[in-house]
């Protein structure tokens, strides 16, 4: 491990969800968590007073709704590196090319940076304290590493996932949403009947779907209605 791979693994160990939400990411829907990352600044000073500051960073951070994929799906990405395409050979060889799993994507919203008073410790508590008192199921306080604030950030999403990915299986598999139909998941059908009909009202480009079905390999069975698209009415 070269000493760039030791401070990030340095920077996960010594980051600590303090607060984490008590509300799991929704399975059906898009989640907005707001979270408040504490840290020490990168040089530790203290202010006109004599007393200690931290920085905190406020945003959001926007959970799209769990989409099922599968390895084969996966595989017909592009902008893979080798070294990735490699594992999700893998993947197909050891689970198969159908094996149904969720993907989930977010964004970092929003995010301000502030300076207060009070060492992290201190600051983390006062926060806490706020949004149980609030009862806000959906704020998170993490305490994390002021220069890789990012790394972080990640390895608090890595553990809301962790979290949301049982109760957002269960709920998938309840439906039927995880069975496959012809290799292809069910939720998976049910989002290219939706994109289809988001670009019949002009809410998506074509350009989309049709990703989406090569993706699938599902170009063939839906061509005449991606053709359609491009009909005048």
């Amino acid at each position: 491990m070269d000493d760039h791979d030791q401070r990030l693994a340095e920077a996960a160990d010594n980051t600590y969800v303090v607060r984490p939400p008590t509300q799991a990411l929704a399975t059906f829907g898009t989640t907005l968590v707001r979270y408040y990352l504490v840290t020490e600044p990168l040089f530790r000073e203290v202010d006109a007073r004599g007393e200690l500051e931290s920085v905190v960073r406020e945003g959001v951070v926007r959970a799209e709704r769990p989409h099922v994929v599968t390895p084969y799906y996966l595989s017909r990405h592009e902008g893979f590196g080798d070294d990735a395409r490699s594992y999700i050979e893998h993947l197909m060889r050891e689970i198969g090319p159908d094996a149904p799993g969720l993907l989930y994507s977010y964004k970092n919203e929003g995010m301000e940076t502030t300076i207060v008073s009070g060492g992290a410790q201190e600051v983390t508590a006062r926060i806490v304290a706020r949004l149980d008192r609030d009862h806000k199921p959906l704020e998170a306080v993490i305490r994390g590493v002021d220069d890789l604030w990012d790394v972080s950030l990640m390895k608090f999403i890595y553990e809301l996932t962790a979290r949301s990915a049982r109760s957002n299986a269960s709920e998938l598999r309840s439906q039927g949403l995880l069975e496959t139909d012809g290799g292809v998941p069910r939720d998976a059908r049910r989002r290219i009947e939706a994109l289809l009909e988001q670009a019949r009202r002009g809410n998506a480009d074509p350009s989309e779907v049709h990703r989406e079905l090569e993706r699938w390999g599902l170009f063939d069975e839906y061509q005449d209605r991606f053709l359609g698209l491009f009909k005048r009415r």
